[in-house]
């Protein structure tokens, strides 16, 4: 690490090396918090670790409720158990390495250049399939309450398989193509990536030549995964709410509503902070601020979404009690009632 010196372009696609001095690093270095004192990063570790615990816990337990229980094997929850295999991936494929760094690499952890760049690759691969599905699950719920005598024709076992293949398929080639294009650049004599993980901006900014090319893909995939559709999730619930509010008796708004407010407030929670993180262009870009909101969205974040669903949702709740207590869906107890 000592002899790797930092890239600092002289403007915002530019670096200030000369061409014959750019090299490629046969290795990054991954910083984290290695800046920190030992005690500080051994109590983020102790508090970062219940909560990925808890996150594979609560995710699993979602996506086993909706495989076991026949009372949830509907369209809502078949995208809800996606999309819970989806956080469950995420987070292994960027907690694990996170927190051992914590604890073993106090100078920063050393990844092959193949190791960053799968990593970088999966990462927004993921990511970008949860946006989508988000947006998928949207379209399930305007189908659902806005035109309901339809939607057992529309909202099919086929085209729930195939909006899940979609999603997935759409972000891995962007993953792909974004992928590409960075590690296809030259980078400095350095690897310091000073982030958590191969971030697609933390290593961005390593790169030497013109990088404007780059910054382009990476913002028109913003608009494409984060802008789009968190607009139609938008308009959809916008819909769905005027339809709720003008039919129906209060137990079936209650319901709809609380179903409603559970979705838009993921929606909210994972578009607001991707678009904090990758919605803006490099030269305005503090990497330490990126690394510090990055740690919220990559722990906290996918910790929240089986709450919220959990929490709010009575039928997530009913099937964890039939499948404790060895109940089958079509008994009726007063504690599915209440």
């Amino acid at each position: 690490v000592s002899g790797l010196r930092a890239c600092h372009p002289a403007g915002p696609n530019m670096s200030p090396w000369p061409e014959s001095n750019w090299t490629t690093p046969p290795e990054f270095v991954i910083l984290g918090f290695s800046g920190w004192p030992q005690g500080l990063r051994l109590l983020l570790f102790t508090f970062l670790l219940p909560l990925y615990l808890a996150t594979l816990a609560g995710n699993l337990l979602i996506l086993g409720l909706a495989v076991v229980d026949p009372a949830l094997h509907t369209p809502m929850y078949f995208f809800l158990g996606a999309l819970s295999t989806v956080e469950v991936a995420y987070t292994l494929v960027l907690t694990p390495r996170m927190l051992a760094g914590f604890l073993l690499s106090p100078g920063g952890q050393a990844v092959a250049r193949s190791t960053c760049a799968a990593q970088m690759g999966l990462f927004v691969a993921l990511g970008g399939s949860e946006c989508l599905l988000l947006a998928a699950m949207a379209l399930d719920r305007y189908l659902a309450i806005c035109r309901p005598l339809y939607y057992p024709q529309l909202m099919t076992t086929g085209l729930c398989w195939c909006l899940l293949a979609s999603c997935c398929v759409g972000g891995s080639i962007l993953a792909l193509g974004l992928t590409t294009a960075i590690f296809q650049l030259p980078f400095c004599q350095a690897g310091l990536v000073n982030h958590v993980f191969c971030d697609l901006p933390a290593v961005l900014v390593l790169a030497c030549g013109d990088r404007q090319l780059q910054e382009q893909v990476l913002l028109a995939a913003c608009l494409l995964l984060l802008v789009l559709p968190l607009a139609l999730i938008l308009l959809s619930y916008t819909r769905v709410l005027v339809v709720i509010l003008g039919v129906g008796g209060p137990a079936g708004r209650r319901k709809a509503f609380n179903t409603v407010a559970s979705h838009l407030t993921v929606a909210v929670l994972h578009y607001g902070c991707a678009t904090a993180m990758y919605a803006r262009p490099l030269s305005s870009r503090s990497l330490e601020e990126d690394k510090l909101v990055s740690l919220i969205y990559v722990s906290l974040t996918p910790l929240l979404y089986p709450a919220i669903y959990t929490l709010r949702n009575r039928d997530v709740q009913g099937a964890l009690q039939r499948v404790v207590g060895g109940r089958t869906p079509g008994t009726v107890h007063q504690a599915d009632v209440n």
